[in-house]
């Protein structure tokens, strides 16, 4: 594993002005994450880890402190800056799939090179090369409807990993899976990182997910603490 740092955070507050109260799930949060680590982060609801991922990968922005992502720091970037640096550097995976139900796999995954320079040729290879990686290759084709839930996920695993991106952010994408469909998930996500090095942030709630994480942190009322590293288990070959 790389010893260069890709994420750091420094001294991060969000609030949030509900109107009546204001709310602050992260108050001088201080994080390190390692280029090719794959770290998951577990809280209980309302602890704030969703926020801390949107901040990292740019989706949201801090009330105060400092972000720096691959050696970028976020809040120099413009709204539209942020947004190409975002689908180039950040492949997000989240609970609901988020697929579009009247496009197939192939044309789902192809959505995010929509906004790069590439011929629709270039588009179907790689999101074909993509499909394969999770092993839909058989599934080109397919509508949202005519797959399964695990089936969904890694189509939405595809689309995420097809601009290549530096990390991986994971919002509890196994919540809506049973076992063996979160099995396959997190057996590709284990393979991303091992293989293709990619740096995985696995927000969840499940210890067994988190369990696949060789890092793992908790989050609850602002502070980060960290429990033992997490022995790996021996990836698995294939995803289907």
């Amino acid at each position: 594993m790389s010893a260069t740092t890709i994420i750091s955070v420094r001294n991060l507050r969000k609030t949030y002005d509900t109107g009546e109260s204001k709310v602050t799930p992260l108050d001088g949060v201080n994080l390190d994450i390692a280029e090719g680590e794959f770290v998951s982060l577990m809280g209980p609801s309302g602890s704030g880890k969703t926020t801390l991922m949107n901040i990292i990968a740019g989706v949201d922005k801090p009330t105060a402190g400092l972000v720096h992502v691959g050696g970028v720091n976020l809040a120099e970037l413009s709204d539209a800056k942020l947004a190409r640096w975002r689908n180039r550097n950040i492949g997000y995976v989240f609970q609901q799939f988020n697929l579009m139900p009247v496009l197939t796999a192939q044309e789902n995954v192809e959505l995010p090179l929509m906004l790069l320079p590439l011929s629709s040729r270039q588009r179907k290879h790689q999101a074909k090369m993509a499909l394969t990686a999770v092993g839909l290759d058989d599934r080109l084709r397919h509508y949202p409807r005519q797959l399964s839930g695990g089936q969904q996920q890694r189509v939405a695993i595809a689309r995420a990993i097809v601009t290549d991106p530096k990390i991986i952010a994971a919002d509890e994408p196994t919540g809506n899976l049973d076992r063996n469909s979160e099995e396959e998930v997190l057996g590709i996500l284990r393979i991303l990182n091992s293989r293709f090095g990619k740096t995985i942030l696995l927000v969840t709630h499940d210890p067994h997910a988190a369990s696949f994480a060789g890092r793992r942190i908790h989050l609850d009322k602002g502070v980060l603490s960290e429990t033992a590293p997490t022995v790996l288990k021996e990836p698995v070959e294939e995803a289907a």
